[in-house]
């Protein structure tokens, strides 16, 4: 069932140590974007979202590192649903430079949220209904 789709990123000087090699800690948001695009091509706008009062934090982050990016390399974020979400949505992702060499793989699990409790919520419909249709 993965509904995937391809992001591509340009590695920024100011994400690299000096040796040039991207700093671990900007994975996390290279599946960010990643996650926000995925959602955009199904239609979804995730700032819509949030002003409709649905959050979705990260409930857990995993990676593995098996090559590094360097500096002004191109990057391809490929990221699939991993179930129809419920209260959680899973995606998994593996990170490609333009040679198609895996250098990462990682899953995120994020939780929807009500903005004003703070409490869980169920994934809403027409999310589950956009999916469906994919």
């Amino acid at each position: 069932m993965p509904i995937t789709s391809e992001t591509i990123l340009k590695v920024r000087y100011s994400e690299t140590d000096q040796m040039g090699v991207v700093h671990h800690g900007n994975y996390a948001q290279y599946l960010e974007l990643a996650r926000i695009d995925w959602l955009s091509r199904l239609g979804i706008s995730y700032k819509s979202m949030e002003e409709n009062g649905i959050m979705l934090p990260v409930f857990t982050l995993d990676f593995k590192f098996t090559k590094s990016a360097f500096f002004d390399d191109e990057l391809t974020v490929k990221t699939s649903l991993r179930k129809i979400p419920t209260a959680r949505i899973i995606f998994d992702f593996e990170i490609f430079n333009e040679n198609r060499e895996s250098l990462t793989t990682a899953s995120a699990t994020l939780v929807f949220v009500d903005s004003k409790t703070r409490k869980p919520i169920p994934c809403p419909s027409y999310l589950i209904e956009k999916i469906k249709s994919y």
